[in-house]
């Protein structure tokens, strides 16, 4: 075990992008994510890397386009508002297949919002906020400690897949304070970027950077191409936890990031009155992991329950998933406000005694 520190979950996010190679940040103030951008402008030029300040969030996530296509891990914060801004730029970075890590600090909404944490930009991460038949893998850690675990492999997917890469925490994920290590990591085998734009260096032609295809064949042909890996995606890159589903469960929750935590306290809570919960956290909230389900679906009496600080969005998937064969409810709170262990254990009582319905 190496040595742990103490931490804000945003200066963490920006040590593990550091540890994991990233060569370039290019972001733009906005709370709750602000620490993520002024660590790496203190930590980055003094290590010989760029760090560059924007001056608006369309332009950072363009220059992540100029930088990830030349082949260097690059890497950009916002907040959900600012993460809008960077929408067509992120399809660009799809279409044209460069890898790149994008960190979402998410805060309430929609419009401007207010800065206290929400889940309400699963939708947008999720589904694709920008134009087009594109996929962003979307990571949702639930401490800092994994928060960090997952900066680092995300570049890594990123460059095996050549895909963007989402890492999506709440503002409370950002703001926290937890012990982190940061492990030693040998890394997963990465393939060589022969198709980066680094000048001829021996080949006879440019590489070039590009997601135009005017003629409408070889736009479907690009499009089908870029199916079949995230197809590869799907298969390979689903992560999830089952807890406390080893058994029987009267009912089971479906949360990740910060509201996942407090579900676990209720299942404490439920369990001393003899109330049987368990939990689904997905990890990975695309791919979004349907076989967890298949794992649990007949392990829970009254359904499941998905637990969001958002209106009802990642419900949808929880629904599609159970395909009718046990019922799906949701509680959320939004706008900033976080659920407790006590309103969400009620919604459970209520649920029970209701049959769920």
């Amino acid at each position: 075990m190496g040595e742990k520190v103490l931490m804000k979950g945003n200066e963490a996010i920006g040590e593990a992008a550091i540890r994991a190679g990233c060569q370039c940040f290019f972001g733009y103030p906005i709370t709750p994510q602000t620490e993520v951008a002024a660590y790496m402008a203190r930590k980055m030029p003094r290590i010989g890397r760029a760090y560059v300040q924007a001056e608006s969030e369309v332009s950072a996530i363009n220059m992540v386009y100029g930088a990830a296509g030349s082949g260097v891990r690059v890497m950009t914060s916002s907040s959900s508002p600012g993460i809008s801004l960077k929408q067509e730029g992120l399809s660009y970075l799809a279409g044209a297949e460069l890898p790149s890590v994008i960190i979402n600090i998410v805060r309430g909404g929609p419009g401007l919002g207010g800065i206290q944490p929400a889940q309400s930009d699963y939708f947008q991460a999720v589904k694709g906020g920008g134009h087009g038949d594109y996929r962003l893998i979307v990571y949702a850690p639930a401490s800092v400690q994994e928060m960090v675990d997952m900066i680092q492999e995300a570049f890594d997917v990123a460059d095996i897949y050549r895909n963007p890469v989402m890492v999506m925490g709440d503002g409370m994920m950002g703001q926290m304070m937890e012990p982190v290590e940061f492990k030693e990591r040998a890394g997963r085998p990465l393939p060589e970027k022969t198709w980066a734009a680094t000048g001829l260096q021996g080949r006879k032609k440019h590489n070039v950077i590009n997601s135009l295809f005017l003629a409408p064949e070889e736009c479907e042909d690009h499009n089908i191409k870029l199916q079949a890996k995230y197809r590869e995606i799907e298969q390979n890159e689903v992560r999830y936890e089952l807890y406390n589903c080893d058994a029987k469960c009267d009912l089971i929750f479906v949360a990740y990031g910060t509201t996942a935590r407090i579900c676990k306290s209720v299942i404490k809570m439920a369990d001393r009155e003899g109330i049987k919960l368990g939990l689904v956290r997905p990890i990975t909230l695309w791919p979004f992991p349907k076989e967890a389900f298949e794992k649990v679906i007949d392990k829970t009496e009254h359904g499941f329950l998905s637990v969001e600080m958002s209106m009802g969005q990642m419900v949808e998937d929880v629904a599609l998933c159970a395909l009718g064969r046990k019922p799906v409810s949701h509680f959320g709170r939004c706008g900033g406000m976080v659920p407790t262990p006590k309103e969400i254990y009620d919604r459970v009582k209520e649920l029970i005694a209701g049959g769920a319905r």
